[in-house]
């Protein structure tokens, strides 16, 4: 089975609109004709910089992200595909009419870590945070994961030209460092490309409501 890395790039990049998910995937398919194609391949979108408690999303419908020089592009893929996939350094990629340009990439392996983050899982007809909850329970339990602990957070939208899709943030604790790489590889829920589903280390609670710090990582 190929591994499953992120390709790390550096950009130069001054804002994105918020809901850019859609554009930017857009535009990586546009220099990377086989990523749509890829099964395994997924989008990270762009966040900005943190403050206070964690990153907080600016609100209004014409609302950017101001990104600084640490922000980064980074899209999960076999690790067979990171040669086709640096041919975006040296690109400047037309992201909804804002220019970003893309520098040298730096695979990273992914973290053998108890405690995931999801800024956005798309679960279909499941609305209702209870039912989203039961959805993402079994389609952990489909890949042989028993969250020990799972909360939801704060719901978002994603536009498309097709249609909006509404996401919700999901925290996941596992129980073995096979259960985080299998999470992390597969993901949850749909629209990869669009950056739904993709899990990262959870640092904090910021998007969660009412949920307590949770232990990262496994004693020696």
């Amino acid at each position: 089975m190929d591994e499953i890395v992120d390709a790390v790039f550096a950009i130069r990049c001054r804002s994105l609109p918020v809901d850019h998910a859609y554009a930017l995937s857009a535009a990586i398919q546009a220099a990377l004709p086989w990523f749509a194609g890829e099964p395994r391949a997924g989008l990270h979108t762009v966040h900005g910089a943190a403050s206070g408690a964690g990153w907080q999303r600016p609100e209004g419908e014409d609302a950017q992200l101001q990104l600084s020089r640490r922000t980064r592009l980074v899209l999960r893929l076999p690790e067979r595909r990171l040669q086709d996939a640096a041919a975006l350094t040296g690109r400047t990629l037309e992201v909804a009419g804002f220019p970003m340009h893309v520098g040298a990439q730096s695979p990273r392996p992914l973290p053998r870590i108890a405690s995931l983050f999801s800024r956005g899982v798309l679960l279909e007809g499941a609305g209702r945070e209870e039912d989203f909850l039961a959805a993402a329970a079994r389609e952990l339990g489909a890949l042989g994961i028993a969250a020990g602990a799972l909360l939801c957070g704060r719901e978002a939208t994603l536009a498309t030209p097709q249609r909006t899709y509404r996401t919700r943030s999901l925290m996941v604790k596992v129980a073995t460092p096979a259960q985080s790489l299998a999470l992390q590889r597969h993901g949850l829920g749909e629209e990869r490309k669009l950056g739904c589903g993709l899990f990262i280390p959870h640092k904090d609670v910021a998007d969660l409501r009412g949920a307590s710090q949770p232990r990262d990582g496994w004693e020696d």
